[in-house]
């Protein structure tokens, strides 16, 4: 996976790149990366070749992808605040399948990420860590109400 620097805030994220594509694919089905690259690609043409012809594509349980048309429309520039025009253009939607819907749903925060062992050895390791940390912590003794402590 590729790391990016994410635009906003300044985060990095990982990105799933079509190389990972290729890599995991020609490992399960045994192709070379090569022969599997081409596979991709070919794939990714026809949906591209599709949408400019037929203006929509629909996969069963992964997504529709659409072409459709914007209005032209008038904006205005955030850096100097003056007034632009912007033409009208066509933009490619997409609208995920029930499966990928679902399955998106069951995220939760870093779980695309991590694996279930490595989940389970990171809270071995906190709830180790929090152990250690009750028994190494020395008690705070609070001064009696009306006694002062200076």
């Amino acid at each position: 996976m590729a790391i990016v620097r994410g635009w906003a805030r300044g985060r990095e994220e990982q990105v799933l790149t079509k190389k990972d594509i290729v890599r995991t694919i020609s490992e399960e089905i045994g192709l070379t990366q090569q022969q599997t690259k081409k596979i991709v690609q070919k794939t990714f043409d026809a949906i591209i070749d599709s949408l400019v012809r037929e203006r929509r594509i629909e996969l069963r349980n992964f997504g529709v992808f659409e072409v459709k048309q914007r209005a032209a429309r008038n904006a205005r520039n955030p850096r100097t605040g003056r007034q632009v025009s912007v033409p009208e253009k066509f933009v490619v939607t997409f609208k995920p399948g029930k499966e990928m819907e679902a399955k998106v749903m069951e995220l939760t925060e870093g779980d695309s990420q991590l694996s279930p062992l490595t989940k389970l050895l990171e809270a071995r390791v906190a709830s180790e860590s929090l152990e250690n940390l009750k028994s190494t912590t020395p008690k705070r003794t609070f001064p009696a109400r009306g006694e002062t402590d200076f």
